[in-house]
């Protein structure tokens, strides 16, 4: 499993790049659960890191808006990132989702195409509203993503494993899989959550809050993020 990180800034980049983490991904927590930082902070980011790791951004939770979100994960694939990651908050039906991640890859593949598209649907997507995590894989398939992610929506402490339970994920997991694709779990995940993971064997795990000392808002510690690379591949 590689182990995904998402700092908001140089100093975090290299807190996480330093402890371990397999990709650096840039987000911006103000935003949202996926919220889309600066182009500037991703470029200095990007020196920062110097192509030791991969970089992945978020471009946001978006709502049902295909061309924003085609133009968005242009900007982010510009910009030269190895990932481009969106969240489909805001997109309710498979068919939105479908027509919303098709407009996505195009955008990303015709300009740069090794570039991996990720999508992310959510834990808690019946409170949020939102396409369910289980239509994914299909839909990825279909549309030729590289990723396909579970997230949490709404940061309240409560995980992934909370709202779809160790059955849900292994399911998620393994529909993904099926399809061919690689598979990412994120949201709220712990330290307890390790054994499970190392379980349900995903392809990436990505976590922010735990290395940040449980609070997402609170900076970056390359001491747990060693503790938590440690963790998942003993």
């Amino acid at each position: 499993m590689k182990l995904l990180v998402s700092p908001i800034n140089v100093d975090e980049s290299i807190q996480a790049l330093e402890g371990g983490a397999d990709i650096i991904d840039v987000k911006n927590p103000k935003e949202g659960s996926l919220g889309a930082n600066f182009p500037r902070v991703i470029s200095d980011i990007k020196k920062a890191i110097n192509g030791k790791a991969p970089l992945s951004a978020a471009i946001g939770d978006m709502d049902f808006k295909p061309g924003t979100a085609s133009l968005a994960a242009l900007g982010a694939t510009v910009a030269g990132v190895d990932y481009v990651k969106i969240g489909l908050f805001g997109v309710r039906t498979k068919d939105e989702a479908r027509e919303l991640l098709e407009e996505v890859v195009h955008a990303v593949k015709d300009y740069r195409e090794e570039t991996y598209v990720v999508a992310a649907a959510y834990a808690d997507y019946e409170r949020v509203g939102a396409v369910s995590p289980y239509e994914l894989p299909a839909i990825g398939k279909d549309v030729g993503l590289d990723v396909v992610m579970v997230d949490t929506g709404i940061k309240d402490g409560k995980t992934c494993f909370d709202f779809m339970g160790v059955d849900g994920l292994t399911e998620f997991v393994e529909l993904s899989h099926d399809a061919g694709l690689q598979c990412a779990l994120a949201g709220s995940i712990t330290f307890e959550n390790i054994p499970l993971l190392k379980r349900m064997s995903p392809d990436i795990v990505g976590v922010r809050g735990v290395v940040c000392g449980g609070d997402r808002n609170n900076n970056i510690k390359q001491e747990l993020v060693e503790r938590f690379r440690h963790e998942l591949i003993d």
